[in-house]
């Protein structure tokens, strides 16, 4: 195997035409240099240099090395200004997946201030709902996850293998039409909704809703499905049903003919930031994940009703 060290020793002596003359280009001894000639040498099988007295050639092997030497040490110096680039923040790419009111709530806030913080970082979005996110980091095609469960859940993700950055707890909220008999009601048991017509979110928000209505004894109506909220608040500000959204989704659009209503008995959803061990030590992982943490304690100052993720 050729290391670099003796690429850079056998260049300086075929630049300076002594080992002497390199010695003191390298900042070594000149014994140091013949050593390190002869190791060169035994590793390639083949004579580099011909002694002749005082004076030195290389050989027709040592001339096509020492031409080679000068791109591969020139690469490893661009590989190691890069390297340091990325270790200071100077650089560096992360990709990051996020569902989609996480992408337009915690993310551009968290962008914004990364950027702010270490311009050259770049970072590039796709949005996925878990376990679909989740997938995709253990798949190696992103560097970060934006995930959500929910709390007692029937079928709880399994993150052993991951980094679990805890960002907040986002509580779902009843919506219903701004002249429905509820909308002024300070919160609201969902067995009193099991009459009305329903609009269901994301498939697996769905399933929760599903989940919880029939633990309060009823199974919803389920007129409209869609997984585009602005699509569920337009339809129950049509007066088309009612529905149960996160917070964090509400917050994502502007509700306009609806009114939110806190939903007995409480059920939240754990916000977390995943990423595998390996990468939560690269610099640029790592600061992105601090900025998600910073996004989410802002997100729990602008609304009371959404709590950090290690409180509860």
């Amino acid at each position: 195997m050729i290391e670099a060290r003796h690429l850079r020793v056998l260049r300086a002596v075929a630049t300076t035409g002594s080992f002497s003359a390199a010695g003191r280009e390298l900042g070594c001894t000149q014994p140091a240099v013949s050593q390190q000639m002869k190791a060169l040498e035994a590793s390639v099988g083949t004579p580099l240099l011909v002694r002749s007295g005082r004076e030195m050639r290389l050989t027709e092997a040592g001339e096509a090395l020492v031409r080679h030497a000068s791109g591969i040490l020139a690469g490893l110096t661009a590989a190691e200004e890069e390297v340091a680039a990325i270790a200071g923040l100077r650089a560096g790419r992360v990709r990051l997946v996020s569902f989609p009111s996480g992408s337009s709530t915690l993310v551009p806030t968290a962008l914004a201030a990364l950027r702010a913080a270490h311009p050259g970082t770049r970072v590039s979005l796709e949005e996925a709902e878990p376990p679909r996110s989740v997938e995709l980091l253990r798949e190696g095609d992103c560097d970060l996850a934006l995930a959500f469960r929910y709390e007692g859940a029937a079928v709880a993700e399994e993150w052993d293998d991951l980094v679990v950055r805890p960002l907040l707890m986002d509580r779902l909220v009843a919506l219903v039409p701004e002249r429905h008999p509820l909308a002024r009601a300070e919160s609201v048991a969902i067995g009193e909704l099991a009459r009305e017509p329903w609009i269901a979110g994301c498939p697996r928000c769905r399933s929760q809703l599903v989940e919880v209505c029939e633990s309060a004894g009823f199974t919803p109506r389920i007129d409209f499905a869609t997984d585009d909220y602005p699509a569920v608040v337009g339809l129950v500000g049509a007066g088309l049903g009612v529905a149960v959204l996160p917070q964090l989704a509400v917050e994502s659009v502007r509700p306009r003919g609806v009114r939110t209503v806190n939903l007995e008995p409480v059920v939240r959803r754990q916000i977390v930031a995943l990423t595998l061990p390996d990468l939560a030590q690269v610099p640029t992982v790592a600061a992105t994940l601090e900025q998600l943490a910073r996004a989410a304690g802002r997100e729990q100052r602008y609304d009371g009703r959404v709590t950090r993720g290690d409180d509860g």
